[in-house]
Parts: C-alpha cells; sequence; structure tokens
C-alpha cells in the first residue's frame, strides 16, 4: 500500500479529478454539529475547522465565506513525497487560482474557488500532460 514518491510518475499520473458539488469552509466551536457529513475535519486551537458540502451548511446555519471545487488527484502519493504540492501550487498561483491542499493517506485533494474549478482542473491536466 505505499504511494508513489517519484515526482515524474506522480505529476504525470495524478488524473485530476472534480468531485461534484459545492464545499465550504466553516468552524464549529463545541464539536461536529449534527447532521453535518465533513469530507475534511482540522482540530484547531479556535475551534473545530470543517469542510463541508455547503447545502449542509446553509441547512445548518453556520457562516462560510470561500465557496470552493473539490479536487482529487488520483496518484496514490505517498505522505512522505517531495514536491507534487509545490508543483501543483505554482502551476495553479501561475494561472492565477488559490488552491487550499489536503493530504488524505492515499490522494491529495485541492480546494478551490467554485466558480474557477474546471479551469483548475485544465491546468492539471496540462502540467501532467506536459510531464509525460
Amino acid at each position: 500500500m505505499t504511494g508513489e514518491t517519484d515526482l515524474h510518475r506522480l505529476l504525470s499520473g495524478m488524473r485530476p479529478e472534480l468531485n461534484p458539488g459545492r464545499y465550504v469552509f466553516t468552524v464549529a466551536e463545541g464539536g461536529l454539529p449534527s447532521g453535518l457529513t465533513p469530507v475534511v475535519m482540522v482540530a484547531e486551537q479556535e475551534g473545530l475547522t470543517l469542510v463541508v458540502p455547503q447545502a449542509e451548511a446553509d441547512a445548518a446555519g453556520m457562516a462560510y465565506d470561500y465557496v470552493a471545487g473539490w479536487i482529487t488527484l488520483r496518484v496514490h502519493s505517498a505522505l512522505d513525497a517531495v514536491g507534487l504540492t509545490a508543483e501543483v501550487s505554482r502551476a495553479l498561483a501561475d494561472a492565477g487560482l488559490s488552491c487550499n491542499v489536503v493530504a488524505g493517506f492515499h490522494h491529495d485533494h485541492l480546494f478551490v474557488p467554485y466558480e474557477h474549478a474546471a479551469r483548475a482542473v485544465d491546468v492539471l491536466r496540462r502540467l501532467a500532460g506536459s510531464t509525460s
């Protein structure tokens, strides 16, 4: 179950996939509210940061100010791989796109401005194609 560490193989095989839906970053101060199914949770001193479907945040009356598209890099990247996040972030930054990266055990996940998510996938596909 070891992930890939070779940067060339990571980039050429990343196969970015846009997950359906709109996602928001919000904070829960008293733990996980019922009715929410977060795709990411980060415990911070200020509270529990959640990335949840926008509809769930709206239904729970939770505040947010960033609506994102969720891109999964389908390559199985090792947690100790060097350079993938830097190369992906650089390509998106060069295209004028912000990116919030979360590493899972198997894949890296990118949250980009929702209105530019399809363009971000195109940028990443071009990056992958340029390293093949």
